[in-house]
C-alpha cells in the first residue's frame, strides 16, 4: 500500500456578521450581542453552476474513498500501489472538470453577485466578494512518505527504530480500521436488500431497484481489491453472502417470490452475525487497543 492524500481549495460562502452586525440582529430578540453567532451567506449555492462545483468535488472525494482504505491521520488514506498510476489519470480528469465547472461559475458570477446584493440588503458588501472565483477552487493531491528519514540510520540509530515501530503501529491500526470500515459497509448493504426483500406495503412486497443487489456486488468487488487482511469471520460472511446472491438477478427477485423469501432469509443470518460483530468491536476500542 502507499499513502495518498487531497486537498482543496475552497473559497467560502459564509461569513460571519460583524459585532455590529450582531448586535443589531440580537436586538430583535432582546438578546446580547455577544451571545449570539450570526452568519451571512454570500452566494447562492443552490444555483445550477454552484451545484455542478460542489457535485464535482462530491465525485472527488468518492472516488478517493472508493479506491482506498482508511488512515488514522487526518487527509491520508491507503491505495494500492498498482492503483496509483490509474489514481493520477483519473484524478488529473476530474481536476480538469472541476477547473471547467468552476470557470463556468465565474462566468455567471456578476449575476450570482447581483442576486446577493437583493437578498442580503444592507448586509451585502462589495468587499466581501473577490474579483474572480478561478483560482478560489480547485484540488490537489500527492504520495507522501511514510518510511522514516534514511539519515537518521546514522544519526540516531534507536531514533529511527523508534519512528518505524510508530510506523508499522499506524499500519496496524490502519488494518483494523479498515475492517471496520468494511464491517460496516457490508452491514448497511446487506441490511438494505433484506429490507427490501422481506419487507412489505400495503401487503404486497416492497419494490426495489438493481441497484440494492448492484451494490452488494460492488461491496465485494472493492473487498477482494483493497482487504488487505480482514478477520476470518468477515472473510467467511463475505464468501457466505456471494453464495447466497451468485446467479441470482434482480428481475428474477421480483418474479419468484419462494426465490425472494429465500435469499431474505439467508441475508438475515449474515446481518445478525454482522449486527454482533458491530457491538462487539466498536470503532473506539479498536483505537483504543491499538494505542
Amino acid at each position: 500500500m502507499a499513502a495518498v492524500r487531497i486537498a482543496f481549495v475552497w473559497f467560502g460562502v459564509r461569513k460571519t456578521l460583524t459585532p455590529e452586525q450582531k448586535s443589531q440582529a440580537a436586538d430583535t430578540f432582546g438578546a446580547a450581542g455577544e451571545y449570539v453567532s450570526a452568519a451571512k451567506k454570500l452566494l447562492d449555492t443552490s444555483h445550477p453552476s454552484f451545484k455542478l462545483v460542489t457535485s464535482t468535488r462530491g465525485r472527488i472525494l468518492n472516488y478517493w474513498r472508493g479506491l482506498s482504505l482508511p488512515y488514522p491521520e487526518p487527509g491520508i488514506r491507503l491505495i494500492r500501489q498498482d492503483d496509483v498510476a490509474a489514481f493520477n489519470v483519473q484524478m488529473t480528469t476530474l481536476q480538469a472538470e472541476l477547473t471547467e465547472a468552476v470557470a463556468e461559475l465565474d462566468r455567471r458570477y456578476d449575476d450570482l453577485k447581483q442576486a446577493a446584493r437583493r437578498r442580503l440588503g444592507s448586509l451585502y458588501n462589495v468587499t466581501d466578494y473577490p474579483d474572480s472565483l478561478v483560482d478560489l477552487f480547485g484540488v490537489s493531491w500527492d504520495f507522501p512518505a511514510f518510511d522514516p528519514p534514511s539519515y537518521l540510520r546514522q544519526v540516531s540509530p534507536e531514533l529511527y527504530e523508534q519512528e518505524s515501530r510508530r510506523i508499522r503501529a499506524r499500519f496496524e491500526e490502519a488494518v483494523q480500521l479498515a475492517e471496520q470500515a468494511f464491517t460496516e459497509e457490508f452491514s448497511k448493504v446487506v441490511a438494505h436488500l433484506t429490507e427490501r426483500l422481506a419487507g412489505q406495503e400495503d401487503g404486497k412486497p416492497k419494490v426495489f431497484r438493481d441497484s440494492a443487489v448492484e451494490n452488494l456486488r460492488e461491496f465485494f468487488e472493492r473487498f477482494r481489491h483493497l482487504n488487505v487482511r480482514s478477520s476470518d469471520e468477515l472473510d467467511r460472511l463475505v464468501e457466505q453472502s456471494q453464495q447466497i446472491i451468485r446467479g441470482v438477478e434482480p428481475q428474477q427477485l421480483r418474479d419468484n417470490q419462494p426465490l425472494r423469501q429465500q435469499i431474505a432469509t439467508q441475508l438475515s443470518s449474515v446481518q445478525s452475525v454482522l449486527d454482533g460483530m458491530l457491538v462487539d468491536r466498536p470503532r473506539r476500542n479498536i483505537l483504543r487497543r491499538a494505542k
